[in-house]
């Protein structure tokens, strides 16, 4: 039984004190009606209607179901009309910036369900992990990871990441595994080039209430997680990088998880665009599909880690 489609027919029987009449309004055969309503009483359990042969009333039952009906019918009615309301405005150039990893990994595989949704809208899409400026190169919404500070920013942060610290089987059967953080400057290591300063960002450990921040000696950085990641996959050294980022290796045996008692808080997440386009439906349609995608990524990777 379609609920919704005897929800239809029950209402404007209902309304129109007619099985006839409903059927004709609907654009149905009268039996169709007469089914789909059966149906909803065999459902129910009840009699929704008092059936004579010149007049169709309700019953007790019937008048209490209709207005709840009535309520559900006015709010889907409400969310179509807002939903083509918003598919008429959503339309025109919108430029957007996000991290290489997330777009080609996430973004470019579910494109099209967005742009057939949307097709009056051109996207413009930049891929790189460099912190952007909004406003001095044109962008009009960024995924950003890290915190957001520039006041003429609004971030709407999306989720949450850790720090882990892993290297691939390979390596760590030759090498072995780092009992503490100091002990990782016996290692190769995989660093990552901070976009700003050309340098390796430090790496991050906690355990309880003990946090650490370690400058290390690298062999190699790379300007690129994905990169570092491939390079700790092909047994180069050991990486700290994203659970985001290293949950799938992990899961496939690539990696191995070393320090796991010192995981550590990593950077959130964030859809970002400028203030003044806050309210606009072009930026609330993307901005909503690109957290959609972090979501339900966040929840397969739980899925991975817990398991």
């Amino acid at each position: 039984m379609d609920q919704l489609v005897c929800i239809r027919s029950f209402a404007r029987v209902a309304e129109l004190h007619s099985f006839t009449r409903a059927a004709d309004a609907l654009g149905v055969s009268r039996a169709a009606v007469s089914t789909q309503v059966a149906d909803l009483e065999r459902h129910l359990r009840c009699q929704l209607f008092h059936r004579t042969t010149r007049r169709v009333g309700l019953t007790s039952d019937g008048a209490e179901y209709l207005t709840r009906c009535q309520r559900i019918l006015a709010e889907l009615e409400a969310a179509d009309e807002a939903v083509r309301r918003t598919r008429l405005t959503v339309q025109g150039r919108l430029r957007v910036d996000v991290p290489a990893v997330f777009g080609r990994a996430l973004l470019i595989p579910a494109l099209p369900r967005f742009t057939a949704r949307y097709p009056d809208l051109q996207l413009e899409v930049q891929l790189n992990d460099r912190v952007i400026d909004l406003i001095a190169e044109e962008v009009d919404l960024v995924v950003r990871v890290g915190p957001v500070k520039e006041p003429h920013l609004i971030a709407r942060r999306i989720v949450s990441t850790r720090l882990i610290t892993c290297a691939a089987p390979a390596y760590l059967r030759e090498h072995g595994a780092p009992a503490e953080p100091d002990e990782l400057r016996r290692h190769k290591l995989i660093g990552h080039l901070a976009t700003a300063s050309h340098r390796p960002y430090k790496w991050l450990f906690q355990r309880g209430a003990v946090r650490r921040q370690l400058q290390l000696p690298f062999n190699v950085a790379f300007n690129a997680a994905e990169a570092q990641i491939l390079a700790a996959v092909r047994g180069a050294g050991i990486v700290q990088s994203m659970d985001l980022l290293v949950a799938e290796a992990l899961a496939a045996g690539k990696l191995e998880v070393v320090l796991s008692e010192w995981s550590a808080p990593g950077a959130p997440i964030s859809v970002v665009c400028r203030s003044a386009l806050r309210n606009s439906p072009k930026i609330r349609v993307f901005a909503d599909f690109a957290a959609e995608l972090l979501r339900q990524y966040r929840q397969r990777v739980d899925a991975l880690l817990d398991g």
